[in-house]
């Protein structure tokens, strides 16, 4: 947000107690003002009426956006984890793979997934229409998860792998990209939290479907793991259509929007951190190479690979849940309360970092919950507490993630090429850890190698994120002392309008 101060306007005390305080309040809202004027046609309307006219118009993205956005990462997610759900299903026997083999068909999507999604992220800060892009991608990511179905060979499995995560990698990193293009800081967390709620009820529904077509196996001749591609790559395919005649584009070009609300929309995201999408004039070149040269944004890519590499245990999930004895249909059932619980975990730590403004305590909290449930499956086969461990382990990788994409989109806003080169970044670079974290799960039901990788990720997690923390707090302390110490944290990333804006980096 704009700062600590400014940043946190709209949910300042609304009392008059404190006299002096709301007169500083107002001087920073007039500050706001000087350096990103308000346009002409919102100029006249009092606080209430901008209020009012901030509500309905979130709601109106709401209930466009979010469902739109949700419904595909539930697709997106399920057609890119489908495969996990297979080997329960017999695709390494019908397909004559080993262990390794199978391991090698999981990380390879990532062969295509990862080198695509920078160069994807940039066209989408150059074009008009980025919801059409996002939709156009997942017609052709279903279309490609669908042909998964007509595979015999092992080759023509890891070829189609490949060719899913090429079309896959624009839509994640985009659709981060594109909500920090509609959201204010404090409504942000919310939606991300939304986003990866959909995640867990996408992998908790992907069990359900996985156990229906089950039934399906044998019928027409077509073995039940390929009706699952079937299935869902048609579902995909028809839902993209659908979504790339309704989806909305920025807020300064949205049909959407009415020419009043385009123009508040657009308003109110500048004057948090400056000229964004409708006026910004930086390279996308040029927001690549800040992104590169910035530390902090090496700094969360580290951590997103740790969060990563802890997130690869959802990879092969079925398998670790079926080590508890029970037959094929019921194991896949039993993944899905974890992910639901990940769903009801993640709306409360988002609604209380948009609330307090908080971040790191909320990364640190999740990683502590996850030496539990780390430990337990390395230390007992008892049925109970091994679940019980299961339970947590969906909320304890995506947890952090959430927080992690928070802060790319706060602490890196302008200018917004570099946002969408940070956020690309962090997803592809941070994603190597799939390559080699798909080979940690052998020796079940133990998974020694596995968990205790995953302990040392964890130790790496909080080492680097709480230097990162040391380090934001210095440039906020640099960013209100003298002219000098402000043109040193300027060099740190900061651009001038979001020190005239007395921005800061919040949450740390």
């Amino acid at each position: 947000m704009a700062s600590a101060e400014k940043g946190q306007i709209a949910q300042a005390p609304s009392t008059h107690e404190d006299e002096f305080a709301q007169a500083d309040l107002k001087q920073l809202e007039h500050n706001v003002e000087d350096v990103i004027p308000k346009p002409e046609n919102i100029q006249g309307l009092s606080d209430a009426d901008l209020k009012a006219l901030e509500k309905k118009m979130v709601q109106k993205l709401d209930l466009v956006i979010m469902p739109i956005m949700g419904i595909l990462y539930i697709l997106n997610y399920v057609d890119r984890s489908a495969l996990a759900a297979t080997k329960v299903y017999g695709i390494t026997e019908d397909l004559n793979m080993t262990p390794n083999e199978f391991a090698t068909a999981i990380s390879i999507l990532f062969v295509g997934y990862i080198p695509m999604q920078i160069p994807s992220n940039m066209v989408i800060t150059k074009i008009s229409r980025p919801g059409l892009y996002i939709c156009s991608a997942a017609i052709i990511w279903g279309a490609v998860s669908a042909s998964t179905a007509a595979v015999q060979t092992y080759q023509g499995l890891l070829g189609i792998r490949v060719l899913l995560g090429v079309t896959e990698a624009v839509f994640f990193p985009g659709m981060i990209y594109f909500l920090g293009a509609w959201y204010t800081s404090k409504e942000l967390g919310k939606r991300l939290a939304a986003l990866f709620i959909f995640q867990m009820l996408g992998s908790a529904f992907g069990g359900f479907v996985a156990a229906a077509c089950l039934t399906l196996d044998g019928r027409y001749g077509i073995a039940g793991w390929r009706w699952l591609f079937i299935v869902e790559g048609a579902v995909t395919i028809g839902c993209g259509l659908i979504f790339a005649l309704i989806m909305p584009e920025y807020p300064h070009n949205a049909r959407l929007l009415t020419p009043i609300e385009k123009s508040y929309a657009t308003w109110r995201l500048e004057a948090e951190a400056g000229l964004g999408e409708a006026h910004e004039e930086t390279s996308t070149f040029g927001g690549l190479k800040l992104a590169f040269m910035d530390t902090k944004i090496w700094a969360l890519v580290w951590c997103m690979g740790m969060a990563q590499a802890m997130g690869s245990i959802v990879n092969f999930f079925p398998s670790i849940v079926e080590t508890l004895g029970y037959p094929r249909i019921e194991t896949m059932l039993l993944t899905a309360p974890p992910y639901v619980l990940a769903a009801i975990v993640f709306y409360i730590v988002s609604y209380i970092s948009d609330r307090k403004g908080t971040i790191y305590p909320i990364i640190v909290s999740c990683l502590a919950v996850a030496v539990v449930a780390y430990v337990i499956p390395l230390a007992t086969l008892r049925t109970g507490p091994r679940y019980f461990a299961m339970m947590l382990m969906p909320l304890v990788c995506a947890g952090p993630q959430i927080m992690l994409y928070k802060t790319m989109n706060l602490h890196m806003a302008r200018p917004y090429p570099k946002r969408a080169a940070g956020v690309a970044m962090m997803n592809s670079i941070g994603g190597l850890s799939n390559f080699w974290a798909s080979y940690l799960y052998g020796g079940p039901p133990h998974y020694y190698a596995a968990f205790g990788c995953l302990l040392g990720c964890v130790a790496a997690f909080v080492i680097t994120i709480t230097g990162y923390l040391f380090n934001v707090r210095r440039l906020n302390k640099l960013l209100s002392g003298t002219p000098e110490e402000r043109q040193r944290a300027m060099r740190s990333g900061v651009t001038q309008q979001q020190l005239d804006l007395q921005w800061r980096y919040i949450g740390y």
